[in-house]
């Protein structure tokens, strides 16, 4: 099974809820799961060779959170190309801003240009239709698990 480390980007403690819900998800599939609530470059690089799921509200500018900017900071000026690495996201955000889940969209594309696999589509909610996300993310966790088999 795989390795999966799952980096949280909150604002209210939504991003940190959900991660907290996926985590014996994944886990009851076999999976080894740890959360990182703070993450740093040293965490993301020990999952270079395994599997990372990104869970990341948006700022009101589309921007991302400050308990994540500095790891796309850091993965955007000092790693280069991420073949090995397989990755999911969980983009948090409420449709009355005029960037709608950008962090989490962000992210997506960062890791993208570094030749990363996504697993799956990105999963946007949105806090005006879910006010309680776990409703939309969990079922959607679920179904991302079985592609890490």
């Amino acid at each position: 099974m795989a390795q999966v480390g799952i980096f949280v980007g909150t604002m209210y403690g939504n991003a940190l809820l959900v991660a907290e819900e996926a985590e014996p998800l994944l886990a009851d599939r076999g999976h080894q799961v740890k959360i990182f609530e703070d993450p740093t470059l040293d965490d993301w690089q020990r999952y270079a060779q395994h599997v990372a799921l990104v869970v990341t509200s948006t700022t009101g500018q589309g921007e991302l959170p400050d308990s994540i900017a500095p790891l796309f900071r850091d993965i955007h000026d000092k790693l280069g190309h991420q073949p090995t690495l397989r990755y999911g996201v969980i983009a948090l955000g409420d449709s009355s801003y005029d960037h709608f889940c950008g962090g989490g969209k962000k992210f997506d594309a960062l890791l993208q240009e570094h030749g990363a696999t996504r697993l799956g589509d990105v999963l946007t909610v949105d806090a005006a239709e879910n006010p309680e996300p776990e409703e939309v993310t969990s079922p959607w966790i679920e179904a991302w698990a079985t592609l890490l088999e």
